[in-house]
């Protein structure tokens, strides 16, 4: 057969695309497979639900387990999950948010002692929830603003988290004495009064802090993925966390908030979240929203 130009054309078969014989293509879709069974043995065995969180930074995390046990593959991995006791206590640590600080974000403790706290004089008494507190160090800062703004006597602050042990430590309020020269700096540029050595005592190797700002903490196990509302708050903290859980588990935790809410009450997310794409949204105004607080109308 020849082309208008006389030249033959000869039927070549499509160039195949080289494969890459050390990771075929079908390994991804195999691990997917195989977290997505772990998920699931998680769920059913112990109640943790990770189905809908964010899948990049779960597989890193579950990855991560699996190269630290030195295990060839993640079904290894539910293996020991579903039939080592113990087990799931060390990679439930690995797949719970612990990343924190005192006065993390000192503007929006700025912006809450400022904006937020002028209202909350208003009620006889105020309840807090810090949902998913980690260790601790949002929740001291919390109850050390609250004092010093004279509010603590009328003050209870609720703080959950999923992880027992991130529990267990935020109870003992002890903090690494290294840390509290920058937390010294977050605490004076959120509008501090005092000078932030009064709040607690210290050995050479961790910082204690005083037995009296435990007095209206009162913390517990909670998983927001699975768990309902425990009671009804003037203020919701739940800053950082929500950007690990994908969009129908996020609509689901906002509910759970917005229900939790008193009316006129405030919502206070991480600087990367937002209310404004889920259904709840409509039921908010943006009270400070350079700072991600929200009221509830």
């Amino acid at each position: 057969m020849a082309n208008e130009a006389g030249e033959k054309t000869l039927n070549r078969k499509p160039v195949e695309e080289p494969v890459d014989l050390e990771n075929p293509p079908y390994e991804d879709e195999r691990q997917n497979i195989e977290i997505n069974l772990l998920l699931e043995g998680l769920y059913q065995m112990y109640g943790f639900d990770f189905r809908h969180y964010v899948r990049s930074s779960l597989r890193r995390r579950v990855l991560n387990r699996m190269k630290a046990e030195k295990l060839p593959n993640v079904t290894a991995l539910l293996e020991k999950v579903l039939h080592e006791p113990g087990f799931v206590d060390r990679l439930l640590n690995d797949m719970s948010i612990r990343v924190t600080e005192m006065f993390r974000d000192p503007s929006f403790f700025r912006a809450f002692r400022n904006l937020v706290v002028p209202e909350l004089r208003k009620y006889p008494e105020i309840r807090i929830w810090h949902a998913g507190c980690a260790t601790g160090e949002e929740v001291y800062s919390m109850a050390i603003l609250m004092q010093e703004e004279g509010l603590a006597e009328r003050t209870k602050i609720y703080a959950t988290d999923m992880n027992e042990k991130a529990i267990d430590a935020a109870q003992k309020g002890a903090f690494p004495l290294k840390q509290m020269q920058y937390f010294t700096k977050n605490y004076l540029d959120s509008g501090g009064t005092k000078a932030f050595s009064e709040y607690y005592t210290t050995d050479h190797q961790y910082a204690y802090f005083q037995p009296v700002m435990k007095d209206n903490l009162m913390f517990a196990q909670h998983n927001l993925a699975t768990d309902g509302s425990f009671n009804e708050f003037h203020v919701i903290l739940c800053r950082n966390v929500l950007i690990y859980f994908d969009h129908k588990l996020q609509t689901q935790v906002h509910s759970l908030f917005h229900g939790s809410l008193v009316g006129g009450g405030y919502l206070g997310l991480g600087k990367k979240e937002s209310i404004l794409f889920v259904p709840e949204g409509v039921h908010y105004e943006e009270y400070v929203p350079q700072e991600r607080i929200y009221r509830k109308r």
